[in-house]
């Protein structure tokens, strides 16, 4: 029989620790309001920027997908063959990243463990920013290549590291467009102008920059007019786009080598048929109906405005992802549990995913929120961080 008391001590330390997070349990479908143990909350944690989850048009596309298809795609798809809704998908990518191609994945995590496993070699030297999320740190780990890394957006230090690394076969820069801890974007033309000089590859992982930067929601390619500079995007389609998967878009070369390389690809089964079409149908609402953008960073906008004015630590955050810094983990936890108490649903984040003393109350931002729904929360958060202390005067 297991003895799992070294589990259970490690448990007790998160709790001791104010780490430990049961999940919560919702019973009613994402949305700006939603109900779990019979209470409303206001939802201040989802990554749905645009609220393309409950749109009509993205639910009814993929009802219509398991009438036609049924409710599996049946194996891997280099074994036997792909659904004509997964090859739409990908060519709706591409259109909308402004790319040859794409190729779609079951999640952005896995999208980048198959790309950055597939394209660096025991040669080639990968240079990443200290910030980048956790799948791309784990994809690094899947590689025999060397690893740099740059502190924090530091493009000085990346210049040096790309000198460095000369003698390499092939050099790889490794970014998020929007880092999802901070809410702060990518100096990205820095980046590409860079590259050029040292003949490297960028490599964008636009997971929470497409549906919010640019325009028309594009991503950072948009947001900078960096077309035809980025040679790898990488994208998911479980945030603003409301479903979820994820992609890798870029050259044909690039999406036929990912074909026969990407273990993630050979390997396992393809998204269902309902989730390929829905994440269709929010590809084409969002491209019709740009407005949506627009209203999203009204209302980020006037969330950390309020906040900063209020005397809210938010951080680097320019962007609908606004953390309230609070400091160690027992104290933000307090102060998430006592938000929820009065109906506000704001998650604390705290180590391992950031560092020990910066734990943060992450605020999401959506278009879906209405400005009641804002003000609603600003007073919640005004009281209890009053209450708590955060306020700097």
């Amino acid at each position: 029989m297991a003895n799992w008391n070294i589990i259970e001590g490690e448990l007790e330390q998160l709790r001791a620790e104010g780490r430990y997070r049961p999940l919560r349990v919702w019973e009613t479908p994402q949305g700006t309001s939603m109900l779990s143990g019979g209470k409303t909350y206001l939802q201040l944690s989802s990554n749905n920027y645009l609220g393309l989850t409950g749109h009509e048009e993205v639910k009814a596309a993929a009802i219509r997908a398991v009438e036609t298809y049924g409710a599996g795609s049946g194996s891997v798809r280099s074994i036997v063959g792909t659904l004509d809704i997964h090859a739409a998908l990908e060519a709706e990518l591409a259109r909308f990243k402004g790319t040859e191609a794409a190729l779609v994945f079951q999640s952005g995590y896995t999208a980048n463990l198959a790309a950055l496993s597939s394209i660096l070699g025991a040669d080639d030297v990968v240079i990443s920013d200290e910030l980048n999320h956790a799948s791309i740190i784990d994809g690094i780990r899947l590689t025999k290549a060397a690893r740099k890394v740059y502190a924090h957006k530091n493009m000085e230090q990346l210049e040096r590291l790309l000198q460095e690394s000369a003698t390499f076969r092939q050099r790889v820069i490794v970014t998020d467009g929007v880092f999802s801890m901070d809410g702060d974007i990518a100096p990205l033309p820095d980046i590409v102008e860079l590259a050029e000089r040292y003949d490297a590859l960028v490599y964008v992982d636009d997971a929470h920059a497409s549906g919010v930067l640019g325009a028309s929601g594009k991503g950072s390619v948009e947001h900078f007019g960096l077309y035809g500079r980025v040679h790898v995007q990488i994208g998911t389609l479980s945030k603003a786009l409301g479903v979820t998967g994820g992609y890798v878009a870029g050259s044909r070369t690039l999406i036929d080598y990912l074909l026969h390389k990407a273990r993630p690809f050979l390997f396992s089964t393809a998204q269902t048929p309902a989730t390929a079409a829905s994440c269709l149908a929010a590809v084409k609402v969002l491209a019709a109906n740009p407005q949506l953008v627009r209203r999203l960073w009204d209302n980020a906008d006037y969330m950390r405005r309020s906040l900063q004015a209020l005397g809210f630590d938010t951080g680097a955050s320019e962007t609908p992802i606004i953390p309230i810094v609070v400091g160690d983990p027992a104290t933000t936890a307090r102060f998430s549990d006592r938000l929820a108490e009065e109906g506000l649903f704001a998650q604390s984040i705290v180590f391992p995913m950031v560092a020990w003393d910066k734990g943060r109350v992450r605020l999401i931002v959506t278009a879906a929120h209405s400005r009641e729904q804002l003000d609603s929360a600003l007073a919640s958060l005004t009281r209890i961080g009053t209450a708590e202390g955060l306020l700097r005067q």
